[in-house]
Protein backbone atom coordinates (compact mmCIF):
# COMPACT_ATOMS: atom_id res chain seq x y z
CA UNK A 1 0.00 0.00 0.00
CA UNK A 2 1.51 3.31 -1.24
CA UNK A 3 2.34 5.68 1.65
CA UNK A 4 1.24 9.56 2.08
CA UNK A 5 3.35 12.50 3.49
CA UNK A 6 2.14 14.93 6.18
CA UNK A 7 2.12 17.75 3.22
CA UNK A 8 -0.07 15.97 1.11
CA UNK A 9 -3.36 17.83 0.25
CA UNK A 10 -6.39 15.34 2.48
CA UNK A 11 -8.44 14.36 -0.13
CA UNK A 12 -12.52 15.38 -0.17
CA UNK A 13 -13.89 13.39 2.92
CA UNK A 14 -16.17 9.87 1.17
CA UNK A 15 -18.71 10.74 3.50
CA UNK A 16 -19.32 14.41 1.82
CA UNK A 17 -22.65 14.85 0.38
CA UNK A 18 -23.54 18.59 0.45
CA UNK A 19 -21.58 21.11 -1.56
CA UNK A 20 -21.99 24.83 -0.43
CA UNK A 21 -20.85 27.90 -2.41
CA UNK A 22 -19.76 31.34 -1.57
CA UNK A 23 -18.52 34.24 -4.26
CA UNK A 24 -15.91 36.43 -2.96
CA UNK A 25 -16.07 40.10 -5.58
CA UNK A 26 -14.82 43.52 -5.22
CA UNK A 27 -12.40 45.52 -7.55
CA UNK A 28 -9.21 44.93 -8.88
CA UNK A 29 -6.87 44.85 -6.27
CA UNK A 30 -9.03 44.55 -3.03
CA UNK A 31 -7.67 41.74 -1.41
CA UNK A 32 -9.87 38.72 -3.37
CA UNK A 33 -7.02 36.13 -4.32
CA UNK A 34 -5.12 37.01 -0.62
CA UNK A 35 -8.78 36.05 1.20
CA UNK A 36 -9.39 32.48 -0.77
CA UNK A 37 -5.47 31.79 0.11
CA UNK A 38 -5.64 32.32 3.61
CA UNK A 39 -8.70 30.44 4.19
CA UNK A 40 -8.67 27.04 1.66
CA UNK A 41 -7.87 24.43 3.22
CA UNK A 42 -6.42 22.95 0.16
CA UNK A 43 -4.02 24.89 -2.03
CA UNK A 44 -6.41 27.26 -3.70
CA UNK A 45 -6.74 26.83 -7.78
CA UNK A 46 -5.70 30.50 -9.34
CA UNK A 47 -5.60 31.91 -12.77
CA UNK A 48 -3.17 34.42 -11.45
CA UNK A 49 -1.54 35.71 -14.38
CA UNK A 50 1.68 38.11 -14.97
CA UNK A 51 0.21 41.85 -16.07
CA UNK A 52 1.27 42.86 -19.01
CA UNK A 53 1.51 46.56 -21.12
CA UNK A 54 -1.27 45.09 -22.66
CA UNK A 55 -3.35 45.72 -20.11
CA UNK A 56 -2.17 49.84 -19.94
CA UNK A 57 -4.84 52.31 -20.81
CA UNK A 58 -7.28 49.43 -19.80
CA UNK A 59 -6.99 48.50 -16.61
CA UNK A 60 -6.99 51.13 -13.66
CA UNK A 61 -4.16 50.70 -11.41
CA UNK A 62 -4.42 53.88 -9.61
CA UNK A 63 -3.77 52.69 -5.82
CA UNK A 64 -2.15 49.49 -6.95
CA UNK A 65 0.34 50.25 -9.14
CA UNK A 66 2.70 48.00 -7.18
CA UNK A 67 0.47 45.26 -8.26
CA UNK A 68 2.25 43.08 -10.70
CA UNK A 69 -0.10 39.88 -11.30
CA UNK A 70 -4.01 39.33 -11.48
CA UNK A 71 -6.84 36.78 -11.62
CA UNK A 72 -8.06 36.35 -15.25
CA UNK A 73 -11.23 33.92 -14.49
CA UNK A 74 -11.10 32.68 -10.62
CA UNK A 75 -10.32 31.29 -7.89
CA UNK A 76 -11.02 28.37 -6.38
CA UNK A 77 -10.54 26.67 -2.38
CA UNK A 78 -11.98 24.81 -0.27
CA UNK A 79 -13.19 24.46 3.45
CA UNK A 80 -14.60 21.16 5.41
CA UNK A 81 -17.40 22.25 7.22
CA UNK A 82 -18.22 18.35 8.66
CA UNK A 83 -18.54 14.61 7.69
CA UNK A 84 -21.07 15.84 5.36
CA UNK A 85 -21.11 19.66 4.47
CA UNK A 86 -18.05 21.27 1.98
CA UNK A 87 -18.06 25.01 1.10
CA UNK A 88 -16.68 26.04 -2.12
CA UNK A 89 -15.01 29.45 -2.27
CA UNK A 90 -14.75 31.39 -5.62
CA UNK A 91 -13.06 34.65 -6.10
CA UNK A 92 -14.08 36.62 -9.10
CA UNK A 93 -11.77 39.04 -11.10
CA UNK A 94 -11.89 42.51 -10.21
CA UNK A 95 -10.93 44.03 -13.67
CA UNK A 96 -14.05 45.17 -15.84
CA UNK A 97 -13.13 43.31 -18.56
CA UNK A 98 -13.54 39.80 -16.98
CA UNK A 99 -16.81 41.13 -15.59
CA UNK A 100 -18.61 38.76 -17.96
CA UNK A 101 -17.39 35.70 -15.64
CA UNK A 102 -19.60 37.12 -13.10
CA UNK A 103 -23.17 36.08 -13.56
CA UNK A 104 -21.63 32.18 -14.31
CA UNK A 105 -19.78 32.35 -11.32
CA UNK A 106 -23.00 33.73 -8.94
CA UNK A 107 -24.89 30.81 -10.13
CA UNK A 108 -25.82 28.23 -6.89
CA UNK A 109 -24.06 30.89 -4.88
CA UNK A 110 -25.69 31.04 -1.06
CA UNK A 111 -24.19 34.56 -0.63
CA UNK A 112 -21.19 36.83 -1.29
CA UNK A 113 -18.42 38.83 0.47
CA UNK A 114 -17.60 41.69 -1.29
CA UNK A 115 -13.94 43.24 -0.17
CA UNK A 116 -13.40 46.62 0.05
CA UNK A 117 -10.20 48.65 -0.57
CA UNK A 118 -11.24 52.14 0.46
CA UNK A 119 -8.54 53.13 -2.08
CA UNK A 120 -11.00 52.69 -4.57
CA UNK A 121 -14.12 52.68 -3.13
CA UNK A 122 -16.19 53.30 -6.32
CA UNK A 123 -14.91 49.83 -7.50
CA UNK A 124 -17.04 47.86 -5.44
CA UNK A 125 -20.71 49.71 -6.41
CA UNK A 126 -20.76 47.24 -9.50
CA UNK A 127 -20.40 44.20 -7.50
CA UNK A 128 -23.33 45.13 -5.18
CA UNK A 129 -25.18 46.29 -8.08
CA UNK A 130 -24.72 42.44 -9.55
CA UNK A 131 -25.58 40.77 -6.36
CA UNK A 132 -28.47 43.11 -5.88
CA UNK A 133 -29.48 42.58 -9.14
CA UNK A 134 -29.54 38.73 -8.27
CA UNK A 135 -30.84 39.22 -5.08
CA UNK A 136 -27.91 37.46 -3.58
CA UNK A 137 -27.49 38.17 0.58
CA UNK A 138 -23.79 39.44 0.96
CA UNK A 139 -21.71 41.06 3.46
CA UNK A 140 -19.34 43.72 3.07
CA UNK A 141 -15.35 43.27 4.51
CA UNK A 142 -13.07 46.33 4.32
CA UNK A 143 -9.79 44.93 3.77
CA UNK A 144 -7.07 46.57 6.15
CA UNK A 145 -3.89 47.47 4.19
CA UNK A 146 -2.65 49.67 6.54
CA UNK A 147 -4.43 52.54 8.94
CA UNK A 148 -8.18 52.64 8.03
CA UNK A 149 -8.80 56.45 6.62
CA UNK A 150 -12.08 56.04 7.04
CA UNK A 151 -14.86 54.45 9.54
CA UNK A 152 -17.01 51.95 8.71
CA UNK A 153 -20.31 54.40 8.86
CA UNK A 154 -18.63 56.51 6.33
CA UNK A 155 -17.96 53.30 4.26
CA UNK A 156 -21.33 52.31 4.96
CA UNK A 157 -22.63 56.13 3.99
CA UNK A 158 -20.23 56.03 0.61
CA UNK A 159 -21.64 52.71 -0.57
CA UNK A 160 -25.06 53.46 0.08
CA UNK A 161 -25.42 50.08 2.33
CA UNK A 162 -29.15 49.41 4.74
CA UNK A 163 -28.34 49.03 8.31
CA UNK A 164 -29.23 45.45 7.24
CA UNK A 165 -26.10 44.77 5.38
CA UNK A 166 -23.54 43.36 7.59
CA UNK A 167 -20.15 45.33 7.69
CA UNK A 168 -16.98 44.43 9.23
CA UNK A 169 -12.93 45.34 9.25
CA UNK A 170 -10.76 41.95 8.20
CA UNK A 171 -7.27 41.23 6.98
CA UNK A 172 -7.40 39.26 3.93
CA UNK A 173 -3.70 37.99 4.63
CA UNK A 174 -5.04 36.64 8.26
CA UNK A 175 -6.15 33.08 8.23
CA UNK A 176 -9.02 34.31 11.05
CA UNK A 177 -9.80 37.36 10.26
CA UNK A 178 -10.75 35.73 6.68
CA UNK A 179 -12.82 32.77 8.60
CA UNK A 180 -14.51 35.77 10.80
CA UNK A 181 -15.75 37.24 7.28
CA UNK A 182 -17.22 33.90 6.50
CA UNK A 183 -18.55 33.46 9.47
CA UNK A 184 -20.25 36.79 9.08
CA UNK A 185 -21.70 35.81 6.10
CA UNK A 186 -22.84 32.23 7.27
CA UNK A 187 -24.62 34.47 10.48
CA UNK A 188 -26.49 37.04 7.80
CA UNK A 189 -27.56 33.69 5.82
CA UNK A 190 -29.14 31.72 8.77
CA UNK A 191 -31.00 35.40 10.08
CA UNK A 192 -32.21 35.90 6.65
CA UNK A 193 -33.55 32.06 6.57
CA UNK A 194 -35.21 32.32 9.98
CA UNK A 195 -36.62 35.68 9.07
CA UNK A 196 -38.36 33.93 5.90
CA UNK A 197 -39.90 31.15 8.53
CA UNK A 198 -43.24 31.42 9.35
CA UNK A 199 -44.65 32.15 12.91
CA UNK A 200 -46.11 29.34 14.40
Amino acid sequence: MPSRTSDQPLPLRETARDALKIVIVGGFGAGKTTLVNSVSEIRPLSTEEVMTQAGIGIDDREGVLTKTTTTVAFDFGRITLDDEKVLYLFGAPGQERFWFLWDRLFAGTLGAVVLVDTRRLSDCWYAIDRLEHHGLPFVVARNNFGEPTHSLEQVRTALSLGPDVPLLDCDARKRESSGDVLIALVRHLHSLSHALEPTP
